[in-house]
């Protein structure tokens, strides 16, 4: 009897301590989903008294043009960020491992891109895209015979000039986490592989990816879902254009909420929102039923 007596007492007392931080963890985190969840089925612009329209936002969003624009500049954001961004931090991370010298030296110089503040980085790489002979990079190809280039001023150019600068900006962190996780790879084997004949291509293929293969998965799978959600770069760098080719989904939520002054149609953007969000869900579901057995 006592010793329920003390289980009891220790249950509360964990429950007391854990209390606050359960009330600030529902307030800022489940009760937003909640009202998203609400405002979804409300016609409101957040002056005016809510309307139930209920499943009306999602048809609205549905039989929307510019969702199936935004939803193929999302996917294409998505695969040229995968086709090139994400080898970038694994192949930075392999030579760095490998560099017996001022490997802090470089390692700071691969995260520094990660610390300075997003809005700034954009700003200055807009300067640098200067679609003008005279523009940094312009500039750059010129003196070898190429160029001039109109980065953001044409449909075909401006997505793939986003994906640049946001694999510059983001892949100082993935490199610092593959050189972390480098560290566990036993010297030895690389030794054996040395001795079978093993180059070293062949050494990257046949030990080190090994060693990284949970890593990669949970990195792709961020990668996957973060770029899926681009917003700062489409909005900071042409706002959607030119010609809308740079419209992704959160873009296309934002001008839903805020499409004039007086407020926007928070229903269908937060509609829309719910609809990314549950798409992404399944999408993660699915690939880690798909890579549970390779990653193990």
């Amino acid at each position: 009897m006592s010793s329920l007596l003390t289980r009891a007492r220790g249950s509360a007392s964990t429950l007391v301590f854990l209390l606050p931080m359960l009330l600030v963890f529902g307030l800022f985190s489940w009760w937003p989903i909640v009202r998203s969840v609400i405002m979804s089925v409300q016609q409101t612009n957040l002056v005016t008294d809510p309307e139930f329209v209920g499943l009306d936002n999602f048809r609205a969003v549905l039989e929307d043009p510019l969702l199936a624009t935004a939803v193929q500049n999302t996917l294409w954001f998505a695969l040229l960020a995968l086709v090139f961004g994400y080898p970038v931090p694994l192949i930075l991370a392999v030579i760095m491992s490998d560099v017996r010298r001022a490997k802090g030296l470089y390692s700071l110089l691969a995260y520094l891109p990660v610390v300075i503040p997003p809005a700034v980085a954009v700003l200055l790489w807009r300067f640098f895209y200067d679609a003008e002979p005279t523009g940094v990079f312009n500039s750059i190809l010129g003196k070898v015979g190429l160029g001039p280039v109109p980065w953001l001023e044409d449909p075909a150019w401006a997505m793939p000039s986003l994906v640049i600068e946001a694999t510059w900006a983001a892949a100082g962190g993935t490199v610092i986490i593959y050189l972390a996780a480098l560290v566990s790879v036993p010297p030895e084997q690389y030794d054996a592989a040395e001795v079978d004949g093993a180059g070293v291509l062949g050494k990257v293929w046949h030990v080190t990816l090994p060693h990284l293969r949970g890593i990669m998965l949970i990195t792709l799978i961020l990668q996957i879902i973060g770029t899926a959600q681009v917003f700062l770069e489409p909005y900071l760098f042409t706002d959607g254009g030119p010609n809308n080719s740079t419209l992704t989904v959160l873009l296309l939520v934002y001008r839903y909420a805020f499409q004039n002054t007086t407020g926007g149609d928070y229903g269908k953007a937060t509609a829309l929102s719910l609809m990314l969000a549950v798409a992404l869900a399944l999408l993660s579901l699915v690939y880690f039923r798909l890579t549970r057995r390779w990653s193990e």
